[in-house]
């Protein structure tokens, strides 16, 4: 029974490597390469936005996955609906899953995100860079700090999320080309891994499990709508497609409005909250017993460690969290972590012991996960009313609620 657990585990993460191999994208040949900043996407990409109904300066949406290593770019259709045009393997992201919460603590940002055109650094001195918009409002009324988050180039992380030059000259053309088709706002939604079922169940007694089921939220409303969903901010909390009534304003930090939601998304939400409290059920079962051990930073780069041969210092790749993380019976997880704590206070503790080193550091803030397995819980896709920062100014684009009434 539990080899099976292992035996799934790595053949997920085979399927999932020659996925981001077949969808590798990035090309170029950087030598030829005259005006990076104006490079144009490669005919491949734009033959296949035409097939698929989109314009090429059509707004674009990115998603990332940190489990799997994976960065999307999701382009509008005629119909406003967004479809995957692109996906990337990350080359390298420093930390381990869940949030940044301040400044030098190596993780990469989780949440969603509002990119500008002033976002985008061409002069970037890895090669292009594209500011993640970290903290925003969210974060910054949760007190989380940090500056600098960036998706950049050369392969190379202490906090960001790092793709090679190739894969950032594609990303960058990607946001530049939709800013001038219009777009005011490009949404860059991060996330530690898929949230499917399965994924919640392996990661439960994570202790970012609650920040999490709050990301899915607005998880699931594009996977209903495939539109980027509209986010506002209230009682220190994400609120995802929600209207204010009654001329109540969003407020960070502040009481939630009335709120409403169009009903034919909750329809839609209902359905597929069916499919999921079904699926988790199953995977409950699946994994009873079992949870998920969340690989360090250290133990990624071990497994790619032969990719760092014959190349400059500062490339440093990082391998998948799926490639050197694993299911362990519920009990061990607790002593591995247990254990891994105690040893990192006492090296701490000792008398003329030198400064932790970032990865030891991450061992000691590593998740503690409770003593008991939780019950199966339902999907979180119930509209709890939550405060938000100050208040948001109206945008002129036409309300997430109007496009769907359309439909």
């Amino acid at each position: 029974m539990r080899i099976r657990h292992f035996a799934y585990v790595s053949l997920m993460a085979l399927a999932l490597a020659g996925c981001n191999d077949a969808l590798e994208t990035a090309q170029v040949d950087l030598s030829k390469v005259k005006n990076k900043v104006e490079q144009p996407l490669p005919p491949k990409i734009l033959s296949e936005m035409s097939a698929k109904g989109m314009q090429r300066n059509s707004p674009i949406m990115i998603r990332i996955f940190k489990e799997e290593g994976a960065l999307e770019i999701w382009k509008a259709k005629t119909d406003n609906r967004f479809d995957k045009i692109a996906e990337y393997k990350i080359c390298a992201w420093s930390g381990r899953l869940g949030p940044k919460v301040k400044e030098g603590d190596r993780q990469a940002p989780e949440g969603f995100y509002e990119l500008t055109r002033a976002n985008l650094n061409p002069n970037s001195k890895y090669y292009l860079a594209i500011n993640t918009g970290f903290p925003n409002r969210y974060d910054a009324v949760n007190g989380r700090n940090g500056t600098n988050l960036m998706i950049h180039g050369a392969c190379s992380s202490s906090g960001c999320y790092s793709m090679t030059d190739q894969q950032v000259l594609e990303i960058y053309a990607f946001a530049r080309d939709a800013f001038a088709g219009g777009q005011s706002t490009v949404q860059l939604q991060a996330f530690p891994f898929r949230m499917t079922a399965e994924n919640m169940v392996r990661h439960r007694l994570n202790q970012n499990i609650e920040f999490w089921n709050m990301l899915k939220v607005g998880y699931d409303n594009f996977e209903v709508t495939k539109r980027p969903p509209e986010v506002n901010f209230c009682e220190k909390k994400y609120v995802f497609n929600q209207q204010a009534t009654d001329n109540g304003e969003f407020n960070a930090a502040g009481k939630c409005p009335a709120m409403s939601t169009p009903p034919a998304l909750t329809a839609a939400l209902a359905s597929y909250g069916k499919t999921y409290d079904a699926d988790y059920a199953k995977a409950m079962k699946k994994y009873d017993g079992m949870a998920w051990y969340d690989p360090s930073e250290a133990e990624r780069k071990a497994v790619v460690a032969k990719l760092r041969k014959g190349r400059e210092l500062a490339y440093a790749p990082t391998g998948t969290s799926l490639e050197a993380g694993k299911m362990v019976k519920v009990a061990d997880l607790e002593e591995m972590m247990a254990s891994k704590t105690a040893s990192t206070v006492a090296a701490n503790a000792a008398p003329g012991a030198a400064p932790a080193t970032p990865e030891a550091k991450e061992i000691a803030v590593a998740a503690a996960v409770p003593a008991q397995i939780p019950v199966p819980t339902p999907s979180p896709l119930a509209f709890a009313p939550v405060e938000q920062p100050e208040s948001v100014e109206v945008a002129s684009k036409k309300p997430f609620w109007k496009f769907w009434a359309k439909d």
